[in-house]
């Protein structure tokens, strides 16, 4: 029996939760979401809702990797010795959700090493990094999580792959899918090392408008009162958001950057005292893919704006890290940026 899901734009508030997600199904390298917020703020339904919005995806038959026919630089071992081309099948994208308990052989898979020793093959059983595979991995609680599997998750994100290695023999794997995290902060907090490496963080809080609580009751009564009703309450903006996503896929690779604007990033990481070079570059990504999703063919100041609180806002754990002051401190990056080129252009003239 088919559970109706919630529609993702009958979701009250959280905007910057909305759109983390929209922008991780956009562009899947931009490393992720992590969710800091307490229970009961709709991270699990906008996680499920995200997923049920988009349209299914073509695969390779019988592929327990879920193999992009389309793909071949990503398929599987198994997948390269088929028959070219293969036979397909359409499937939804589906949240696989990873429990706190799980060791790291069910996250990353284990090998027979007895059946390879007396059969001279390799036999893998896939574990959760396979089931995710063009899917969103959903972690809750991910502080929770013990560090070494955290690790094992993040460094198959970055990769894009999955490498299992016992006894002298391995077997990779493609493993990219869009990982979301959540936590509330009361149990305790993820390492920095590990949170640093998750591209988008933001918060959420507890709606305190009061107009709005009541529209979240009126729309979970009338949606448990008849759920298919609902969602075709929401189907036109279920499909305006999904055609603003399918259109943005298409314009990211073609969206350009100037050297001026990665000047701005750069100096805005420097003035925010940011340590190493991840959030510079997660800020590039995620400003490419806002521009995208807005339909701009360059990044420009705005999209870098939005993209510096999404990525910076939990970094810092700094309540004055809001808006205004990334604002102020974009202006700051962008007169220094200028004030450097106009002393180049002295320079030289002054040369020649």
């Amino acid at each position: 029996m088919h559970t109706a899901i919630y529609p993702f734009t009958a979701i009250v508030g959280q905007e910057d939760m909305k759109l983390a997600l929209i922008l991780n199904v956009i562009n899947p390298g931009l490393g992720g979401v992590l969710i800091k917020g307490e229970k009961g703020t709709a991270k699990s339904t906008a996680v499920r809702a995200i997923a049920d919005l988009l349209p299914a995806m073509a695969v390779v038959k019988e592929c327990p990797f879920h193999c992009d026919p389309a793909d071949r630089n990503h398929w599987c071992e198994d997948c390269l010795t088929r028959q070219t081309p293969p036979p397909t099948q359409a499937v939804k994208m589906k949240v696989v959700e990873l429990p706190v308990s799980a060791t790291e052989d069910r996250v990353v898979g284990t090998l027979d090493i007895e059946y390879a020793i007396k059969h001279g093959e390799k036999k893998f059983e896939p574990g959760i990094l396979a089931q995710a595979n063009r899917n969103i991995l959903y972690v809750d609680e991910i502080n929770l999580l013990d560090d070494h599997v955290v690790d094992v998750l993040l460094d198959a994100a970055a990769m894009g792959v999955n490498t299992v290695e016992r006894e002298g023999v391995s077997y990779s794997h493609p493993a990219r899918f869009v990982l979301v995290g959540t936590m509330n902060p009361a149990e305790g907090e993820l390492r920095p090392q590990l949170s640093d490496r998750i591209g988008l963080q933001i918060s959420v809080q507890s709606i305190m408008d009061i107009e709005d609580r009541v529209k979240i009751m009126e729309r979970r009564e009338a949606f448990e009162r008849d759920p298919h009703a609902f969602r075709e309450e929401f189907k036109e903006y279920q499909d305006q958001i999904l055609e603003n996503i399918i259109e943005a896929r298409t314009l990211l690779p073609q969206v350009q950057v100037s050297p001026e604007m990665m000047k701005v990033i750069a100096q805005l990481c420097v003035d925010m005292g940011v340590d190493g070079h991840r959030a510079d570059i997660a800020i590039l990504k995620t400003s490419k893919t806002l521009a995208a999703y807005y339909k701009h063919q360059e990044v420009e100041a705005i999209d870098v704006e939005e993209a510096a609180a999404l990525v910076l806002g939990e970094r810092f754990h700094k309540k004055s890290l809001d808006e205004e002051k990334i604002k102020k401190q974009i202006k700051n990056a962008v007169n220094e940026v200028s004030r450097d080129e106009t002393g180049d252009d002295k320079k030289k003239s002054q040369t020649r």
